[in-house]
């Protein structure tokens, strides 16, 4: 079949709904300029222009998850060298085994230069004809009705060059307009990507704002609890000294939650500094693994390492430490006793360039529908319905940011009441 798709004198690409590309085809990725292998998996926006990731998300996605098939719909992609290419998509979206794909053929837009050069070609072919019927208007005057008849058939010949030279315009004239409205609708899409930027500005301006002005109260409140519980105000009974326990616990939870509101807007902000250095992931682990020691021996659980000290990444140590730490609290927290959290390491198998750390457990697991949804912002995954909510559901939001503000990411593979695997990608060190 991907012989077949590569014979195509189109581009085509298929990805899932969770918009990883499952197949490419030659064309697509000669006139991107990109190799097969480092398209495959990856999302589909990686090859769509700004405009166009904002229209696949808003309409082209929507459209076809509701109709299951899309047709004629204009697009911008983005080559490898950042040429934006225009494309007509036809999207079908099919289930393919225990999934849904979305097949997409892309027409590059083209029409508008051959028709102009078909013009060209005829008003040549109009010119020449004049010029033979001028040469044989000569050999008219030397000869009789063959020459005429000869003649009146060379008229018709232009008539239905003039003709079709005229419709090449009319259909010149169409394209130019069609043109026109593309670069308006494209203009509009810009004009909106702005005005969505400056709002998401100004909420992540509004969120630190706010949990700066939070976070004051509450460590006071902190503070005098502690006061307190020292008994400079006075004796405390077991009781008093129990409540105030309470208060001190629910004090650490409020601003637990507030230091990830602000760390999340300060990253959407914009305003989170990296020092990338080279990284030893077998060092990171060390450094954290003590800290989640006392959880996954409270909660009965195995812990396996294996991450070679060979695998050194160009990172900032503190982040990929934060992100590791998010990673092992949300799989203890989801493994019931007896099962297992391991965190792996290597070079990436499907790409020379990088690294992984990955964390995986035993654990509940998430719903495949739910699968997509777990790196955006206050959303928290909770498949038993008895287990009391916690935390602010920005842990993996926040993770997968710094993952990519480092010039990695952050993915998630999972399997109901099987456990989870996160797989963080980071840049290889090139010196090793």
């Amino acid at each position: 079949m991907d012989e077949l798709l590569d014979l195509a004198p189109c581009g085509f690409v298929s990805f899932g709904d969770d918009g990883g590309m499952l197949t490419v085809n030659a064309n697509l990725t000669g006139r991107l300029g990109y190799d097969r292998d480092a398209l495959i998996g990856r999302h589909v926006e990686t090859i769509l222009a700004v405009g166009s990731r904002i229209f696949y998300h808003t309409h082209l996605f929507p459209l076809v998850r509701l109709h299951g098939k899309a047709e004629e719909i204009f697009m911008l992609l983005r080559a490898k060298d950042g040429e934006q290419v225009g494309v007509l998509c036809n999207a079908v979206r099919r289930e393919r085994g225990d999934r849904h794909v979305t097949d997409c053929v892309l027409m590059e837009v083209r029409e508008r230069r051959k028709f102009e050069d078909a013009l060209l070609q005829a008003k040549q072919e109009a010119e020449r004809a004049h010029q033979a019927l001028q040469a044989r208007t000569a050999e008219l005057e030397r000869a009789n009705g063959l020459l005429e008849s000869q003649a009146l058939e060379l008229e018709l010949q232009q008539q239905h060059l003039e003709d079709q030279a005229s419709e090449l315009t009319m259909q010149g004239e169409a394209l130019q307009s069609l043109n026109d409205e593309l670069l308006r609708r494209g203009a509009e899409l810009e004009q909106q990507r702005a005005a969505a930027d400056e709002a998401n500005q100004e909420k992540s301006r509004f969120l630190a704002v706010m949990s700066h002005e939070l976070r004051t109260p509450l460590n006071a409140i902190g503070g005098y609890v502690q006061l307190l519980d020292m008994g400079l105000h006075g004796s405390v009974t077991d009781a008093q000294r129990e409540a105030l326990g309470r208060i001190d616990r629910s004090q650490r939870h409020l601003l637990r939650l507030i230091n990830d509101v602000l760390n999340l807007s300060r990253i959407e902000a914009g305003r989170v500094d990296y020092t990338v250095e080279s990284v030893g992931l077998a060092d990171v682990v060390a450094s954290v693994m003590p800290m989640m020691e006392p959880q996954i021996a409270a909660r009965g659980l195995l812990a396996e390492v294996s991450v070679p000290p060979a695998v050194i990444a160009r990172a900032d140590t503190e982040k990929v430490e934060q992100i590791l730490l998010n990673l092992l609290t949300n799989a203890v927290k989801f493994t019931g006793a007896g099962g297992s959290v391991a965190v792996t390491g290597g070079n990436d198998t499907s790409s020379a360039e990088q690294v992984y750390l990955r964390v995986s457990d035993t654990g509940s697991g998430i719903p495949s529908d739910f699968l997509d949804r777990i790196f955006e912002p206050f959303i928290q995954v909770d498949v038993s319905a008895t287990r009391p909510s916690e935390g602010t559901g920005l842990g993996l939001a926040i993770s997968r940011d710094l993952a990519r503000g480092m010039g990695g990411d952050l993915t998630a593979e999972s399997e109901l009441g099987r456990g989870s695997a996160f797989t963080l990608a980071l840049p290889k060190d090139s010196s090793t």
